[in-house]
């Protein structure tokens, strides 16, 4: 394959830049009737928990965990994540709020995260209702501190902050959706014309000619239009006619 320098390739993209503008205006049009009218909001509300001491009824009184329950909530931390998404947890937290929900879509729209080098468990609930997704995250955190304490035989889970209503839906970026599908547009477009250009052998000016042949070109002579009454008087006057 013959070498492109990078001048070339930027007259190839140049030459053909209103296609390419086209394409990139077409696929942000695409982008925003899909960010618009297909993508179906939803909103996020979570609740986060604190691992205490088994016995400490107060998390205020943070002094009193000892370095043995640090040690033990740190290995129930996985086993605690998993249990929020249990199905006794969501059956009961289904059954308390008379919600419509089965078990296993309501698992889709439940994640566990633990905040990183801390005892802070964080429950996210997702939800096309705000109202409910806030109103499911905290019973959720209700009905695992009551598990934990049932199952454990210790009070060491506490809710820091209750879920709040959220008022943005998370899964959803105008700007986001019609720029990415803008950025598809143009590289798929730039690629279109690029590979085209390789697979065009015809020639176009002298440069191609001297890279075709390898021989430099000595002289040019430039198209006529005889349609033209102008260039016809001129080549009669030339030729002597």
């Amino acid at each position: 394959m013959e070498e492109i320098d990078l001048k070339e390739i930027f007259n190839i993209f140049w030459t053909k830049k209103i296609a390419i503008l086209l394409v990139t205006i077409l696929f942000m049009t695409i982008g925003a009737i899909y960010s618009y009218l297909f993508v179906k909001p939803e909103y996020k509300a979570y609740t986060t928990l604190v691992l205490t001491g088994s016995n400490d009824n107060n998390i205020s009184t943070v002094e009193k965990i000892t370095q043995t329950d640090i040690s033990l909530n740190n290995s129930l931390v996985a086993t605690y994540s998993e249990l929020v998404r249990s199905k006794t947890v969501l059956r009961q937290v289904i059954q308390n709020l008379g919600i419509d929900d089965s078990e296993e879509f309501l698992r889709t729209k439940v994640s566990v995260s633990v905040v990183k080098s801390s005892q802070l468990i964080q429950i996210d609930v997702a939800n096309a209702d705000p109202n409910k997704a806030k109103i499911i995250a905290n019973e959720l955190g209700r009905v695992f501190s009551a598990k934990v304490a049932e199952l454990y035989n210790m009070n060491n889970v506490h809710v820091v902050d209750e879920a709040e209503e959220p008022t943005r839906p998370y899964n959803v970026s105008h700007t986001k959706d019609v720029a990415m599908f803008g950025g598809v547009g143009a590289v798929l477009a730039c690629g279109v014309v690029f590979v085209l250009s390789l697979i065009d052998t015809t020639i176009k000016n002298k440069d191609d000619v001297e890279r075709k042949i390898g021989l430099s070109v000595i002289g040019e002579l430039p198209q006529c239009d005889f349609d033209n009454d102008e260039n016809k008087k001129n080549y009669i006057k030339i030729r002597g006619i």
